[in-house]
């Protein structure tokens, strides 16, 4: 709370590169009635860090000047996540730079433009942040208006110019609304509650949740919190306020679903997580074929309740009005999302199928059918199979595109199946950069598209997309396990750490989790802690591929072999690309350039690495790799 004289205590972090700038926004918040606390205002010496961590905890507010500079400072990292777990973190951008992977939950505000005028907009912008961080309205300045602009007025005057700039979410992102606007925008759909009285029927109110959620997610004045991160809350106890604050939204919508024949009786209800009072609700009957513009509608209304205006009213691309290829699509969808085994994933695919057979025009069945086969390819299919399961995929994402040309499932499924299955990076391209803007509300689509950029050694949008991603779907395990995985092919180890650590938190199940925390445990020199990690790994490809490796670095060659046979004898070719790292690893790059090029033979996935592995660098500068990864078709 503020201070005993009643003014707010801001505690400044920054790097000492930038002080200058610190010290001019020191002054002008100096000027506006705070009380700014920043390390020049006390000595060295003994009492130093004991003194930075006392204004820590006193303040009301902790703004962290990010740069260039500070991202790479343990201090002031240190400092910003004092700020983030006490809630009162305010984060500011001095040239443009992003907070570091851990740190972009809350809207960052860009003073890169900022000139040192007192009243400029992004000054005002900061205060209200301050003030969002204490829970307070921000105090008028003596002689400054007091008026208002409504979030209404807010989208109203700024939607034409926020679809002009291209990215209809640009307002958003460069903190134009500022950080309190940004957060009101915010929202959770929790999982609909089945009244049917058949558990069977829990495939039709989870579809039916996250159909409602991906409408929202079209709005791009909304953030809508991913399903894996809302899903958490499932079993919860508590108030709205409570989950609301547990989810970081301002606002939860939730449901129910109730199945009688073909007629379907949907409730739902709004929430304003500030107050927990309901702040639309309603409930209406529909045929179980009107549901995709059903769900549209809900979308809409939510949207209009929020005050935030949907770019257009047509319903979601690509959906279907068949009551039996609905049912498929949503039983296939819940299956595929289990990710359990090749069983459950089969059965996926087969539903699918019957929802094609029984909607030859349903889109999203198509769409998903061939993320289903590229799947199957990637993690089941022989070696001798991998071509034809991918040449399908292919074929079906084309279909869905015919169908559906706006369908962000579509073109990322035809990107996927291009870049996995035949190696296509530059054929691949345009269809992920499509499925980023038809979907950049999707969790699913940014985090794949994220994984894409960064094997396409598009580094900076595939630390944009992680960062939006992490974001969208905080508590999604493999939100984290990709964020670590960019982090270790552009070589920050240390920052790997982490998202992995946090990933198998929450999932200690997820696959190749534990196999990737001792790839970046290894390269940091720490082998006792890698070798642990990669005895915990549940795939026999990545933990013999692993130990193989770590053994030879610690001098255990008998042990390295060992565990190179097991994953020639368990895994076999399907393992080729594993092999070629082993072997260039123990610095036979003949055999690793012949096994790379026998892993293109068989259409060996793990290829889609091969332009930013770590594991490749002792071959990288054979001219024979380069002609490889050249012809494959990295830049």
């Amino acid at each position: 709370m503020p201070s005993v004289s009643g003014q707010a205590t801001v505690f400044m972090s920054y790097a000492h590169g930038d002080q200058a700038q610190a010290q001019r926004l020191a002054r002008v918040l100096d000027r506006a009635g705070y009380t700014v606390w920043w390390d020049a205002l006390i000595e060295g010496g003994t009492r130093y860090a004991q003194s930075i961590d006392e204004a820590l905890q006193a303040a009301d507010a902790v703004l962290v000047l990010w740069s260039k500079a500070s991202v790479e400072s343990d201090w002031v990292r240190d400092e910003a996540a004092q700020g983030r777990d006490r809630h009162r973190l305010v984060p500011i951008s001095l040239d443009g730079t992003l907070p570091p992977l851990g740190f972009r939950q809350i809207q960052m505000i860009d003073l890169s433009g900022w000139h040192g005028r007192p009243g400029a907009p992004q000054i005002k912008a900061v205060e209200r942040a301050i003030a969002t961080a204490i829970g307070q309205e921000p105090a008028a300045r003596p002689g400054a208006s007091t008026s208002r602009f409504s979030r209404r007025q807010a989208i109203a005057g700024g939607t034409a110019a926020v679809v002009a700039a291209g990215g209809a979410l640009v307002a958003w992102e460069t903190g134009i609304f500022g950080p309190e606007a940004a957060r009101a925008r915010t929202i959770a759909v929790l999982p609909f509650k089945n009244l049917s009285g058949d558990t069977s029927q829990a495939y039709l109110s989870d579809g039916l949740t996250e159909e409602i959620r991906s409408a929202l997610a079209r709005n791009a004045g909304l953030m809508v919190l991913a399903g894996t991160s809302s899903n958490t809350v499932r079993d919860m106890t508590g108030d709205a306020k409570s989950i609301a604050g547990k989810l970081g939204v301002a606002y939860l919508l939730e449901g129910s679903v109730r199945r009688a024949g073909d007629v379907v009786r949907v409730g739902t209800n709004l929430t304003n997580g500030s107050t927990g009072f309901s702040e639309w609700s309603q409930q209406v009957e529909r045929p179980l074929g009107d549901i995709f513009a059903f769900e549209s509608e809900i979308a809409k209304t939510v949207s209009g309740a929020l005050s935030v205006r949907m770019a257009t009213d047509a319903p979601a691309p690509g959906g279907t009005r068949n009551v039996r290829a609905y049912e498929a699509y949503l039983q296939g969808k819940a299956l595929y999302n289990l990710a359990r085994d090749e069983a459950t994933d089969r059965q996926a695919k087969a539903d699918y199928e019957v929802a094609i057979a029984a909607d030859p025009d349903f889109a999203l069945a198509h769409a998903a059918l061939s993320r289903s086969l590229s799947s199957l390819a990637a993690e089941y299919a022989e070696a001798g199979e991998l071509k034809a399961i991918y040449a399908q995929a292919i074929d079906e994402a084309k279909r869905a595109i015919t169908i559906a040309p706006t369908l962000a499932e579509g073109h990322l499924a035809l990107g996927y199946a291009l870049f996995t299955g035949r190696l296509d990076v530059n054929g691949a391209r345009p269809s992920y950069d499509k499925a980023y803007e038809y979907g950049r509300g999707d969790a699913d689509i940014v985090l794949l598209y994220a994984q894409y950029a960064v094997r396409a050694r598009r580094f900076k949008d595939a630390r944009d997309a992680i960062g939006r991603a992490l974001s969208l779907d905080p508590l999604n395990p493999r939100t984290h396990r990709a964020a670590g995985n960019i982090a270790y092919a552009s070589r920050r180890y240390a920052d790997a750490i982490p998202e992995y650590r946090r990933a198998i938190e929450l999932n200690p199940k997820i696959s190749n989790a534990y196999a990737s925390l001792g790839d970046s445990l290894m390269e940091l020199g720490n082998l006792p802690e890698a070798r642990a990690a990669y005895q915990h790994e549940h795939s026999a490809m990545f933990r013999l591929r692993g130990l193989a490796v770590l053994e030879h670095r610690a001098g255990n060659q008998a042990a390295a072999e060992r565990a190179f046979s097991q994953l020639v004898s368990e895994v076999g070719d399907s393992a080729m690309y594993q092999q070629a790292e082993v072997m260039a690893q123990w610095g036979r790059s003949d055999e690793a350039i012949a096994k790379l090029e026998r892993a293109r033979a068989i259409g060996d996935s793990g290829l889609s690495y091969v332009a930013t592995d770590p594991l490749l660098d002792p071959i990288a500068t054979d001219a024979r790799f380069k002609r490889f990864v050249s012809e494959i078709g990295f830049a």
